[in-house]
């Protein structure tokens, strides 16, 4: 089977005519084949039949000084010696091995040419033991399948050479370097590590292994939060890192670029409590000394380096226990320091597993042997031969079964790669110390106790842990604050005391004792939602808090629009009546004023159900910028805070506040038109536009504070609440501070029945408007103080009329005799009357209907006496019905005319001094009966 065709122009720059000889190699094998039947490698198709042969393994490798890692080979020839020397001692096996070695020199045309030399003038090797330079390996590991050999590498790492696709026949007893990638990841979830970043060299060995290992970070669910790559300056790539916030950091260089990579991390500060850095494993001794070729002192490095772990193959098993040759790995260290001094030569770090590779050639070789055995056996023909390509599987089979103990542990393999055992070290005070191993076998990970040394107290985080931080309430200032608001409301329900036990006291009663509780009413609703604007998710969980956003404004809105709307009610009331031009009796009952307010509730309700439909409160969080610990915690705090917002916040607001503005502008209106309402039981015109004033000014300012403030929850919420006390309390000791000293001071004064004064203020607005109306309003005013005085003095005479005509009726009834007398003495009387009247009136036809009563029957009223009544009693002669209609017919017109219009029994027109009370409907008009009930009363 030839082989796959293979790009030359990786090494053809080494060897000008490389590429003529791979393609003899690879492509035409009938001409090796005749290089090998030409030299006939000393040996037939038998060698498995016989016991003591000798079997020929070509071991490649650079031995050559001055080759690129020659000094891995010179500590790995004693190790060969030693286990070629051991399976002899052990005795166990038929065949002898006998190696050969080729110098590679680590280039790939010395490589490829030494390799021919092998096939074409070597004996004929079964197997290749070597590799060592990843570029020469990897080019005669891709031809093995062709000439049916398999390779068995000691020193082989890099990742390529595991696609077992285009290497089938590679096999290698040293774990590559993907093999630490499962250890990492099993280190990383020891340590609940779950973001990662990764710092690679631009090269193909180190990003190979980037490669497999996101792959493996991704399969455990571990985040990578950065991935850098740098050529030659690692420091711009490191600032990305901790920019993104990267604190377990991954690396992929070799040591000539480490010292840089740490001295960056110095300068960034990148190291200690809060970094771990992991790289590998496999760098030389002391390389930070070797290998320092930055601006940073040794000790800045040290300090930097200081704690990293790093990753690789375990050279030696820890395990005590004797392997496949007997020894332990302890053992076998021994013997190898002794070889080493005799030869003279430095120790390879990959020596036990070149010795553990012999032992893998002689099992499988033993295995080889004893199956074709058993076919030469069964062949009944007795003429059984094998070739090349058949002995080439069978050695790739028996490879992958594999497994045994030697000294770098388990040996065995998976698809040609060894699962080795995976060390973990720390440096520790300026050397690596041992801290834990990885068995890949088992999938195992076994840290040392104690042995890890932190720089903190515990664990570096794997991020900036954020530790969220509610922006509460203080629970001192929501005390004090309730406690002001529990004052309050203590001084709510004292006026609400003092309200309904003097509710019958005319000072009380004229002012609405029902609209002053609901005032009250009002102001202890806003007192109360100061408790709910105090409660955050600290108290409550986010359900009820979400509830609290809800009830909270509910209560506040319909508390503001009770407390002044039912001030406002009263108000309007106080407006209707003394603004009433035509002076006509008008009755404003509390019931109507309760429905005005409740129609103002009933708008807050409709706004409130809308809102809570359409689009309701809910909780909402606020993040803020991340904060440093204060107690130096390697944690940051990141603030939050709770709102009560929704989607269309503004809006729903705009109509809330237009409402509540249209409402205190009604109300200043209002205070404005009654404030020259001279009664300070009905008036409090004064004291509303002072609440108006400073509750509208307090909540300008408190809306604009609170929201500047939004982000403080304490200055907030001690803003909202003094502004809601402020404008409680104040509107609340406007209303009823006065009444409370009117009442302890003079009750009555507020009550007295005052006149309408016109102000100063009044006369020149009025003035500037209309001088004739101002003239008139005067003299009406005048004339209004002229007949009440009059009306008054009359009241009294008509009195003092009435008690002489009570005794000039008796008199009448007792002595008959005596009229001419009363004629000439009492009936100046009744003129006087009818004079009276006539001044009060100004009417002549009341005139004519009293003259009509005294001259109707002269002789039978005043002259004469009905001869049947002389004999009549005194008592029985008063209460005769004569004498009844007599004392109506004087007494009626006098009382109609003097007591209706001060009881608001007659119509104001009729009032005035010009007018004519015959003009009037009603009294031409009157039935009888309504004037003996109005003479009644």
């Amino acid at each position: 089977m030839a082989p796959a065709r293979r790009d030359c122009s990786g090494w053809e720059m080494f060897l000008p005519t490389g590429c003529l000889l791979l393609s003899v190699l690879l492509f035409h094998p009938a001409l090796a084949k005749v290089c090998n039947d030409r030299t006939k490698h000393g040996q037939d198709n038998s060698w498995f039949a016989r016991d003591g042969e000798n079997l020929p393994i070509m071991v490649l490798m650079p031995m050559n000084e001055s080759a690129l890692m020659s000094g891995i080979s010179q500590g790995i020839e004693p190790a060969v010696q030693l286990a070629i020397q051991h399976i002899r001692e052990s005795r166990k096996y038929s065949f002898s091995l006998i190696t050969k070695i080729y110098d590679t020199e680590c280039d790939n045309a010395k490589g490829l040419r030494a390799f021919f030399d092998a096939i074409c003038y070597g004996p004929k090797h079964l197997m290749i033991f070597g590799g060592v330079c990843p570029s020469v390996t990897s080019i005669i590991a891709e031809s093995l399948e062709g000439w049916n050999l398999v390779q068995l590498s000691f020193a082989a790492t890099t990742p390529v050479l595991a696609d077992k696709k285009k290497y089938p026949n590679f096999f290698r007893t040293v774990p590559s370097d993907n093999a630490v990638n499962p250890a990492v990841v099993k280190f990383l979830n020891y340590y609940n590590w779950s973001r990662v970043g990764t710092l690679t060299q631009d090269v193909q060995r180190f990003s190979e292994v980037r490669n497999d290992l996101t792959s493996e970070l991704e399969k455990a669910d571990i985040q990578i939060a950065d991935t850098e790559s740098f050529s030659n300056d690692p420091c711009v790539n490191v600032k990305k890192l901790k920019d993104n916030d990267v604190r377990i950091i991954i690396g992929q260089f070799d040591e000539s670029l480490a010292s840089k990579v740490f001295c960056c991390a110095y300068n960034l500060n990148m190291f200690g409590s809060k970094y771990q850095w992991i790289i590998p494993g496999w760098y030389q001794g002391n390389w930070w000394e070797q290998a320092n070729t930055t601006n940073c002192t040794t000790k800045k490095l040290l300090t930097a380096m200081e704690g990293y772990i790093s990753v690789d193959f375990e050279p030696l098993s820890a395990r005590q226990i004797k392997g496949i040759s007997g020894r332990t790995p302890k053992e076998y260290e021994r013997e190898y320091s002794r070889e080493l001094q005799q030869k003279g030569v430095e120790a390879s770090k990959f020596h036990g597993f070149a010795y553990d590779g012999i032992w893998v050639i002689a099992k499988t070789f033993t295995r080889v042997m004893e199956l074709l055995r058993i076919k030469q056996r069964q062949n009944v023909y007795h003429n059984f031969t094998v070739d090349d390509r058949e002995v080439g599987k069978l050695v790739l089979d028996v490879m992958n079964e594999t497994n045994f103990f030697g000294v770098t542990g388990q040996v065995m393999f998976r698809n040609g790669e060894r699962m080795g055992t995976i060390k973990f070290n720390q440096f520790q005070e300026g050397q690596e110390v041992k801290v834990g191993e990885y068995n890949a076998i088992a999938d195992v990970l076994d840290l040392i106790n104690n042995s890890i040394r932190f720089q903190g107290v515990e664990p570096p985080k794997d991020r900036t842990f954020v530790r969220l931080q509610r922006r509460h309430i203080n629970v001192p200032l929501y005390s004090i604050l309730s406690t002001i608001t529990i004052l309050g409301m203590l001084m709510a329900g004292a006026f609400l005391f003092f309200n309904i036990k003097n509710r019958n006291h005319r000072l009380i009663k004229m002012s609405s004792p029902y609209m002053n509780n609901l005032i009250i009413l009002g102001g202890m609703l806003s007192y109360a939602s100061i408790f709910l604007f105090g409660l955050d998710g600290g108290f409550v969980s986010d359900k009820e808090f979400e509830t609290l956003c809800t009830v909270r404004t509910w209560i506040l809105i319909v508390g503001y629009t009770t407390a002044f709307g039912a001030m406002f009610a009263k108000t309007w009331r106080v407006h209707a009546i003394f603004k009433n031009v035509k002076m006509k009796k008008k009755i404003i009952k509390d019931q109507k004023l309760l429905i005005i307010v409740g129609g103002m509730l009933l708008i807050d309700l409709c706004i409130l159900i809308c809102w809570q439909i359409v689009d309701p409160l809910k909780r909402t969080v606020e993040e803020y910028s991340l904060e440093a610990d204060p107690q130096g915690r390697d944690i940051a705090i990141r603030p939050f805070l709770e709102h009560c917002e929704n989607t269309h916040m503004t809006i729903w607001l705009g109509i809330v506040y237009a409402y509540k503005g249209l409402l205190m502008l009604f109300g200043c209106f209002l205070a404005w038109e009654t404030r020259n309402v001279s009664i300070p039981a009905l008036n409090d015109s004064k004291y509303i536009g002072m609440s108006v004033y400073n509750v509208g000014i307090m909540c300008i300012i408190g809306a604009a504070v609170s929201f500047l403030t939004r982000d403080q929850p304490n200055v907030q919420f001690c803003i909202v609440a003094l502004v809601i006390i402020f404008c409680s309390t104040i509107t609340l000791c406007l209303v009823f501070v006065p009444k409370f000293i009117t009442m302890r001071t003079n009750p009555d004064a507020a009550t007295q029945n005052r006149r309408l004064k016109f102000t100063q203020n009044q006369k020149k607005e009025d003035s500037k408007t209309s001088t004739s109306v101002t003239s008139v309003n005067q003299a009406n005013t005048s004339r209004l103080d002229g007949l009440q005085t009059d009306n008054h003095r009359l009241r009294m005479r008509i009195t003092e009329l009435d008690k002489e005509l009570e005794e000039v009726t008796m008199q009448l009834q007792d002595t008959p005799e005596k009229t001419p007398y009363i004629k000439q003495n009492h009936y100046p009387d009744a003129n006087n009357i009818l004079s009276i009247r006539n001044f009060t009136d100004g009417k002549d036809g009341e005139k004519s209907i009293l003259k009509n009563h005294l001259e109707q029957k002269p002789q039978a009223q005043w002259g004469s006496m009905d001869p049947s009544r002389i004999n009549r009693g005194p008592l029985e002669d008063i209460n005769s019905p004569e004498h009844i209609q007599r004392r109506l017919s004087l007494q009626l017109p006098i009382l109609h005319h003097a007591y209706l219009p001060s009881i608001g029994g007659v119509d104001a027109s009729c009032t005035s001094p010009n007018g004519s009370p015959g003009s009037s409907p009603r009294h031409r008009h009157m039935p009888p009966s309504y004037r003996v009930m109005v003479s009644g009363l």
